[in-house]
């Protein structure tokens, strides 16, 4: 969670004030035509328009190691620089950030986080990441999109969010003054058509730049067992794959082997360059950025903020850009920062906080010294009658923060014990308290004789399933034996 509300909405009237009338535009990359209002120039313009937004939105660039950042634009440009429409220029950026994603703005904006780069084994497999965000945008996937009016989020609202977890649209327009949307028409979810289209001018682009096409299809099994994993800690397949890159990628590993076999045969002596991405990796940041909060089992904490709360027993954490998400058995509850103009905290609850709620039984709190309120509010979720309790707290600076608790109707009295510990659990960190949490990073080892998967397995630095996150990120999963040289990586300090 940073220290600042979601964007505003980007500018779709902008967009809609570039555009005219539809018109057959030709993709330079397949040849295949399509109706759209938006021109190659004009795409320029709007990537170059949201880009910052992009960076706001996202956590800014990782610009930690510029050295880091310069590799992963050189090997964007060797990569684009094989592609059909070789004229735009492109900008890769590498984000500070810990989900595995990518994406591409129209006019040459290419997005990478952090989180993939740590899946990622060698430099084919970013390579081949890259080379289907720059097939999207030879292809000119955005343009066609938008002449078929497809609306698309690139951030959901908190709302939306809640709704992910407990499911329902009416829910999640209840919850919908929770934050502002951030959306446009050309950043969300391509079709499958589209993906497919993505993934065979991705592997024509590695063929070209010489690299190992069967890359892309080892990523994304890596995806995969990265996916399940998520999914058995949480306990819930469907709620985990909500979060993962699946979700805005949709690929099947048959539909990428499909565009690797169209391609050809592999080349002789086709470029891994596994040891050379790894040491470009090394010491990267691996997880919560501090500076956006970090969680620590139960525990979230936001050193820069100096604010900490535990979740329930049994709820998993989940940080996201601009808010906190906790999802149980039978709850969940979102927490984020108010806006900056809340006067009396019971007005703020019972009207302003969401006018369209009906907000009931609201009364003054003491949050461990600190001014609250609280209230609830009956509504629905996928149809389901759900309880919603809301809280608001004027933290030591002035701060006002919020919790949205929300549970089924029939489960909500016996979650309230639990949500009202994490509300008394909300407190104030010290300095030195807050001086004390150190991301986590990647760090290299070379396997010396004796070593085994499990003794360095131990040595990770992560909370739980120390073993499979092991093998997730060195590609283990399959029993793979490890070799004395060999160099794998690990969660540290």
């Amino acid at each position: 969670m940073r220290t600042k509300h979601l964007l505003p909405a980007l500018a779709l009237a902008t967009i809609a004030a570039l555009v005219s009338g539809c018109m057959q535009a030709t993709s330079p990359a397949t040849g295949r035509t399509f109706s759209t209002s938006v021109t190659e120039a004009q795409e320029t313009q709007i990537g170059a328009e949201e880009h910052p937004k992009i960076l706001a939105e996202f956590g800014g660039a990782y610009d930690e190691i510029p050295a880091l950042n310069r590799y992963v634009d050189s090997v964007g440009q060797f990569v684009a620089a094989t592609s059909e429409r070789p004229e735009v220029k492109y900008t890769f950026t590498l984000l500070n950030s810990a989900d595995i994603n990518a994406f591409a703005l129209p006019g040459g904006y290419i997005y990478i986080t952090r989180g993939l780069l740590a899946l990622a084994v060698n430099e084919a497999e970013m390579a081949g990441v890259l080379g289907h965000e720059v097939g999207h945008v030879t292809a000119r996937h955005t343009a066609e999109r938008i002449g078929q009016q497809q609306q698309a989020q690139v951030g959901a609202t908190l709302g939306t969010l809640l709704g992910a977890i407990l499911g329902g649209e009416q829910g999640a327009q209840m919850m919908g003054a929770l934050g502002n949307e951030v959306a446009a028409n050309y950043l969300g979810k391509y079709s499958q058509d589209q993906e497919f289209e993505a993934d065979t001018l991705g592997v024509r682009y590695l063929r070209r730049a010489t690299y190992d096409a069967q890359a892309m299809a080892s990523f994304l099994a890596a995806l995969d067992a990265d996916t399940r994993l998520q999914a058995r800690l949480a306990g819930n397949a469907a709620a985990a794959d909500q979060y993962s890159m699946k979700q805005s990628h949709p690929r099947t590993a048959d539909r990428v082997q499909q565009a690797i076999n169209a391609a050809g045969p592999v080349e002789p002596n086709a470029m891994l360059a596994r040891n050379e991405y790894l040491k470009q990796i090394d010491g990267m940041m691996y997880g919560d950025d501090p500076k956006q909060g970090i969680v620590r089992g139960r525990d979230f904490i936001h050193p820069d903020l100096k604010l900490a709360f535990t979740v329930p027993q049994g709820y998993r954490i989940q940080n996201q850009p601009d808010a906190v998400m906790a999802q149980g058995q039978n709850g969940a509850l979102i927490f984020d920062m108010g806006p900056s103009n809340v006067g009396d905290l019971v007005s703020y609850v019972q009207s302003q906080w969401n006018p369209k709620a009906k907000v009931e039984s609201v009364q003054r709190v003491n949050i461990n010294g600190m001014e609250g309120a609280t209230g609830i509010a009956q509504g629905s979720i996928n149809n389901q009658k759900a309880t919603f309790r809301l809280l608001a707290v004027r933290f030591v600076d002035n701060r006002v923060y919020r919790f949205l608790f929300a549970a089924p109707q029939g489960a909500f009295s016996g979650q309230e014990s639990a949500f009202s510990a994490t509300a008394n659990s909300f407190r104030q960190i010290s300095a030195s308290e807050a001086s004390g949490f150190k991301p986590k990073r990647i760090r290299l080892v070379t396997v010396q004789a004796g070593d085994t998967v499990e003794s360095l397995a131990n040595r990770m630095a992560v909370d739980e399933a120390k073993l499979d996150w092991f093998k997730v990120l060195n590609r283990l999963d399959q029993g793979q034996p490890l070799q004395a040289g060999q160099i794998v990586k690990i969660v540290s300090y």
